[in-house]
């Protein structure tokens, strides 16, 4: 049972950890990224549909995307789409085509960016300690049944406790490579 309890909250703590990656996908860093279209969506026949669902999108070099509408009619639907995303992206259409050209960062919205970046640290590791929380809970309400001794409860709140040490400082690893992904020039 305590293994039980103890693999789950690693499972759960490792989709935190994925679920802040993704989160850190769409914040730009300067460079052109195909998944910082990623959470745009266009109204596709009545259906919010995702952009890839319905635009090729590629890279044409450092700083400039390209988005290829698969039927010309969308190509307004798909340009206003990225218009009104918060990214603040400015698309040139010719014909089909989209060029995307990616501002360079200034320094403001470099530290901007990074105070973005810890929030969204700071809310995988408070997700990291609900779900320690969680365990220690499920650990307690078997040792108050009796199921398991005060013993094997403290050493799963031990083995707890390495668990989130271990993916919180993961967490700290991926903050750190996105910030200083975010201020390189």
């Amino acid at each position: 049972m305590i293994n039980e309890i103890q693999s789950d909250a690693d499972t759960r703590m490792s989709k935190s950890l994925d679920s802040l990656k993704q989160d850190l996908m769409k914040v730009r860093t300067g460079r052109a990224h195909t998944s910082l279209l990623d959470s745009i969506t266009v109204d596709y026949y009545g259906n919010e549909t995702p952009l890839n669902q319905v635009a090729n999108i590629s890279i044409l070099d450092s700083r400039t995307l390209s988005v290829q509408v698969w039927e010309k009619q969308m190509t307004p639907v798909v340009e206003k789409a990225i218009l009104k995303s918060d990214l603040g992206l400015n698309p040139a259409t010719s014909g089909d085509l989209m060029r995307i050209p990616l501002p360079p960062l200034t320094e403001e919205t470099r530290k901007n960016l990074i105070k973005v970046v810890r929030h969204e640290g700071e809310n995988a590791k408070v997700a990291v300690r609900n779900i320690r929380r969680d365990a220690n809970g499920s650990l307690k309400e078997l040792e108050k049944e009796k199921e398991i001794s005060e013993d094997e409860l403290h050493r799963g709140e031990d083995n707890i406790q390495k668990l989130t040490d271990k993916h919180v400082k993961e967490i700290d690893q991926i903050l750190a490579v996105k910030e200083k992904d975010l201020m390189e020039i």
